[in-house]
C-alpha cells in the first residue's frame, strides 16, 4: 500500500527595513520547506493559509501553488520557497495545509504546523510545533 507523507517546516523572519510600526505596519518573510517522506510522486496544487494577529484578527488565503509554482515532489525531494505577510500588530501566528495529488491519483492535504511572527531588534525566529 502506497504512503502518502509530505512534511512542511518553516522559518519566520521579521523585515524591519520594510515596516512602518508607526502605522501598524509589521512585514514577515518566511521560509518553507516541503519534502515528500512518502514513496509516490506527489504535486502541490494549491496552499490554505490562516493568518492571526496579536488583537485575533483572522485571515485566510487560498489559493492554486506557491510562488507561482505547483511542484512535483519525488520521493525523497524537497522544494523550498520564500513568501512574506504584513501584520497590523507586532506579532501574530500563521499555520495551514497543502493540498497534493499524487501520480496515482491520489488525494491528501499536508499540515503547516503553527509558527509565530515576532517583531523586534534582535528577534530569533521562534517555530511552535
Amino acid at each position: 500500500m502506497p504512503s502518502y507523507n509530505v512534511s512542511c517546516e518553516a522559518q519566520p523572519q521579521f523585515l524591519p527595513e520594510q515596516s512602518a510600526p508607526h502605522e501598524s505596519v509589521h512585514t514577515f518573510a518566511y521560509t518553507v520547506t516541503v519534502t515528500n517522506r512518502g514513496d509516490v510522486a506527489a504535486q502541490l496544487i494549491s496552499r490554505h493559509w490562516i493568518i492571526c494577529d496579536a488583537n485575533g484578527l483572522r485571515e485566510e488565503v487560498k489559493g492554486l501553488g506557491v510562488v507561482g509554482q505547483q511542484p512535483l515532489l519525488q520521493p525523497g525531494e524537497s522544494f523550498q520557497y520564500t513568501s512574506g505577510c504584513r501584520l497590523r500588530t507586532s506579532s501574530g501566528t500563521m499555520h495551514g495545509s497543502y493540498f497534493f495529488v499524487a501520480e496515482d491519483g491520489a488525494r491528501f492535504e499536508a499540515e503547516i504546523p503553527l509558527f509565530v511572527l515576532e517583531a523586534g531588534p534582535g528577534t530569533a525566529p521562534r517555530v511552535v510545533h
